[in-house]
């Protein structure tokens, strides 16, 4: 594709300003377009200043999920949320309808552009002014969120550590050890369980009033069209539930005995879920974040040297300070920090960004290479001159990421010298690829119930969780919460995609049967066949619809019974190969 190019913006525009901003807004809102061509101007002009806005929204969260104690790095943020991105949304609704108008007037290339302004329309039909202050009302409280957590910190062995930092006793061969580092890490959660469970019910309340502004009698259906899932519904995600109940359960349930057995157990209890059930030592792949990146280099340049060299651009591992100076990771888990992981990109400069917790652990090594994956997207696309189709959709952007933990695997041994912890790691992956889709199937289930049901209330909410729990073998069966009930019942507000991103879950599942189809090319024609595949398909971004995306990597868009059955049974064979 020849790049066209835009001088639309000036070099030094700071598109967290608003007085910058609105001369260029009124500019796409007024200019006279008398053709396609000059629509197609009009498209790449708009395109730049949607990058430089998203720049700056995405450098300000950066920065205050990377130090959420900074007031000045919380104003930062809260400047953007309140100011900028509620001014944004109404006049983007305008040249929404100006786009649909101006297509129907001067038509474009339906191969090229029909992607776009079939999400337009989407987003024409859906949108009400009433709405944004409800968008920044729902952003504050997501920031609640990430403080609340981001300041959870427990007094053990000796320091204070983050919950990240707690997880690394689940590994312990001590039983003692992990129950009581369990049960620090569950009272310290449990402290703030009525200030999040506040936060949530004002949450379903504002998005609940979001969808009837928009004419939806539950958010279910307002969520699906504004997340623009045009090719499943709700029904897809039940027939996705149904699968995972059937084909996986069992696989899960078979390797919760043989934890048992080897444990000397009769029933599991929370702290016996991650600990090696053959009583061998925490896995240690690296030591801090630059032992992490460099090992990492050196599987990606064995990998492939594009993959190597893109990877190196991101940077050493050594930056603490979130994207100041244009850096692109801040690794190591920290007070102050909020938790979890994700890549953000850059629009403007079209640099990714990795943030992590990483805790010296294996887990540590599934995120780093996931969210490798994500920038490798953003850097296999960079080039489109879209911002809109520099972004797939979440059901493919998560299966550019999840191939990653599957495709690096022959290549661990930069982690893991020792061949029985080499294994060890694989078999743990393979386990854990499919022991986590009946987890995205809980918590799916559970949002589809939270806003069917919008008024429900707390004990309510409780219990319809530990009945998907149950459903899906969390709970119950698998595991002893006896004397630890009140624990067990909020488990689900460690998830932050509940608060922050709601519905977003299923997609992991999607994306997760994807990946290991990507695996298995790897497998069966090879893994230049693989990666060919995962260039080629990175490569379109969000340009095509999302069952072509899938199509352009080799994989059938399904994830129903038959899909689960064929790809679990795969990984049972692959099992069987690895040592125990």
């Amino acid at each position: 594709m020849t790049v066209a190019t835009s001088d639309f913006l000036p070099a030094d525009l700071d598109g967290s300003k608003w007085d910058q901003l609105v001369p260029l807004l009124e500019d796409l809102k007024t200019r006279e377009v008398s053709s396609a061509a000059a629509l197609e101007a009009w498209l790449l002009d708009r395109s730049e200043l949607e990058s430089a806005i998203s720049e700056a929204g995405a450098i300000a969260y950066v920065d205050m999920t990377c130090d959420t104690a900074s007031d000045a790095k919380r104003d930062a943020y809260m400047h953007f949320v309140e100011n900028i991105a509620p001014k944004v949304k109404p006049i983007g609704f305008e040249l929404d309808k100006r786009l649909v108008e101006l297509a129907g007037r001067f038509p474009l290339d339906e191969e090229r552009y029909g992607v776009l302004l079939r999400d337009t329309r989407a987003e024409v039909e859906i949108f009400r002014e009433e709405n944004v202050a409800i968008q920044t009302g729902l952003a504050k409280l997501d920031n609640q969120y990430d403080q609340i957590c981001g300041a959870m910190t427990v007094e053990y062995d000796g320091r204070e550590q983050t919950m990240p930092q707690m997880s690394r006793y689940q590994e312990s061969t001590d039983r003692g050890v992990r129950e009581s580092a369990w049960t620090a890490t569950a009272e310290r959660r449990h402290r703030d369980v009525e200030r999040i469970d506040e936060v949530f019910d004002q949450m379903i309340a504002q998005r609940h009033a979001m969808a009837g502004n928009a004419g939806f009698s539950s958010y279910v259906g307002y969520a699906f069209k504004a997340m623009q899932r045009f090719d499943y519904g709700p029904e897809d995600c039940m027939a996705f539930h149904d699968a995972i109940e059937s084909e996986v359960m069992p696989f899960v349930a078979s390797l919760d005995r043989t934890r048992e057995a080897r444990l000397g157990l009769e029933r599991l209890r929370p702290w016996d879920l991650t600990v090696d059930p053959r009583g061998r030592g925490q896995l240690v792949p690296f030591r801090g974040g630059t032992d992490l990146v460099t090992r990492t280099r050196r599987i990606f340049e064995r990998m492939s040297p594009e993959l190597g060299e893109m990877f190196a651009a991101l940077g050493d591992g050594s930056n603490a300070n979130g994207a100041e100076n244009g850096a692109s990771l801040d690794l190591d888990s920290r007070k102050g920090k909020a938790s979890g992981g994700y890549q953000y990109m850059r629009d403007r400069s079209r640099k990714p960004f990795i943030f992590m917790n990483a805790a010296d652990q294996h887990r540590d090594v599934e995120t780093m290479v996931h969210e490798a994956g994500h920038a490798f997207h953003s850097m296999y696309c960079v080039d489109e001159p879209l911002v809109h189709y520099r972004h797939a959709p979440i059901e493919f952007a998560e299966v550019a990421s999840m191939s990653m933990e599957l495709l690096t695997m022959p290549y661990w041994d930069a982690y893991y010298a020792d061949e029985e912890d080499l294994a060890r790691a694989q078999r743990k992956q393979l386990e854990g690829t499919l022991s986590m889709l009946p987890w995205i199937a809980t918590i799916d289930a559970f949002q589809h119930w939270i806003y069917q049901h919008p008024t429900h209330t707390r004990a309510e909410r409780i219990a319809a969780w530990n009945r998907l729990e149950e459903r899906f073998g969390a709970a119950g069966h698998r595991v002893d919460w006896t004397g630890l009930e009140r624990f067990r019942d909020t488990t689900w507000q460690r998830q932050g995609h509940l608060f922050g991103n709601p519905f977003y879950y299923i997609e992991y599942g999607i994306a997760q049967l994807g990946a290991l189809g990507l695996w298995l090319t790897g497998i069966e024609q090879g893994e230049e066949a693989a990666l060919a595949a995962y260039r080629r398909a990175m490569a379109l971004g969000g340009s095509r619809p999302l069952p072509e995306l899938f199509e352009a990597t080799g994989l059938p868009f399904d994830f129903g019974k038959g899909t689960v059955a064929r790809l679990v049974d795969r990984v049972k064979a692959e099992l069987d190969t690895l040592p125990d």
